[in-house]
């Protein structure tokens, strides 16, 4: 049985952590040896459906009417839909009805972490609801210290200065704002924004903060995974001060690329990020310039070890066992089909796997 993932709107989430978990899918379906088909007709048991946009709901109400089991991906929540765009504070409840009837056109849904799921259930959702990563590339991501004088090169930066960076849309959930902050309160070091949102879509405030950044700051646009790779393996700390998210893709890549990393402590890292274990954790500001400086310094334990054992945990490969596990309990693959042993329950009842170590 074959697999068709729906590409309809990838052209406007291609930059978007969506777009990437599409990419990612259909490298978790190949490493799990699972048949993709290009088109729904092409005997597939099962759509793919990544995003809300009104095609995709076209796309699911067509694929169940043929027949096809849908496999809808729960990516956005209103708590992230929230900080983000030009009037999405305000659109936000509407939003909120808008995925519910998105995603209860779903045979299934998933969901990155345990968090999101919990938010998704309590919008009333009747599919089940399971929690697989959108996964991360670690054999592309990985350690590398030659591409240190790479990235140092590429960005203009000085004998012994010391590098930032943070990866994301310009929005001010993620963080924006505040990194903008912590780069004026550690003016000798440099910081880098790699990301890039249309500038339609950014609110007045934000696209005026960016106009008064710092001289320490680069906002280096949208860059390609090599790139990024680079400034991953080269940098000094990568700082993410994301206010919401369903998982972080990047904070994957990052910790996969052995970056030192400290994330906003929200509730979406509770289970898998632990503060001074495998990454580090700051509620605001002011603890984020102390544990920055503190990396920068060497006066903080490295955990890029434990970080990178994190996201080997999540690796394509794993994650296409935990799919091909999900086709199987929907029939879309035979039982007798072997597979990888995964952590789904043996309830009714979907629970979040068993990432930790």
């Amino acid at each position: 049985m074959r697999v068709f993932i729906y590409n309809g709107g990838l052209r406007l989430v291609g930059k978007s952590g969506v777009g990437q978990a599409i990419l990612h899918q259909r490298e978790m379906l190949r490493r799990a040896r699972i048949d993709t088909a290009d088109h729904w007709c092409q005997r597939a048991g099962a759509v793919h459906i990544n995003t809300v946009l009104p095609d995709s709901v076209l796309a699911a109400l067509a694929a169940k009417l043929m027949g096809r089991k849908v496999i809808y991906y729960g990516h956005s929540t209103m708590e992230d839909f929230r900080r983000s765009f030009r009037g999405s504070d305000r659109l936000a409840p509407l939003f909120r009805k808008w995925i519910t009837f998105c995603y209860s056109l779903g045979d299934v849904v998933l969901t990155p972490t345990e968090y999101s799921r919990r938010l998704l259930e309590s919008y009333g959702l009747k599919p089940p609801v399971y929690s697989i990563s959108n996964g991360v590339d670690t054999e592309f991501f990985a350690p590398d210290p030659t591409r240190r004088a790479s990235f140092r090169r590429r960005w203009g930066l000085r004998e012994g200065e010391r590098a930032v960076i943070s990866v994301g849309h310009t929005i001010a959930r993620k963080g924006l704002p505040e990194f903008l902050e912590l780069a004026r309160r550690m003016p000798e070091a440099r910081f880098l924004w790699f990301g890039w949102t249309d500038p339609h879509l950014i609110p007045q405030e934000i696209r005026q903060a960016m106009e008064q950044a710092p001289e320490n700051v680069t906002f280096a646009g949208f860059v390609d995974r090599e790139t990024l790779r680079e400034a991953y393996c080269g940098a000094d700390v990568f700082a993410f001060m994301s206010h919401e998210e369903t998982e972080g893709i990047v904070v994957l890549e990052a910790l996969a690329c052995g970056i030192p990393t400290v994330v906003r402590d929200i509730p979406v890292y509770n289970g898998w990020l632990r503060e001074g274990q495998n990454v580090y954790k700051a509620s605001g500001t002011d603890e984020f310039q102390q544990k920055a400086e503190g990396l920068l310094t060497g006066t903080l334990p490295d955990l890029t070890a434990a970080g990178r054992r994190v996201a080997e945990e999540r690796s394509l490969s794993v994650m296409g066992e935990r799919l091909r596990e999900v086709y199987r309990r929907m029939d879309i693959l035979p039982a007798a089909q072997p597979a990888a042993k995964t952590n789904l329950p043996q309830t009714e009842r979907p629970v979040q796997h068993s990432f930790t170590p």
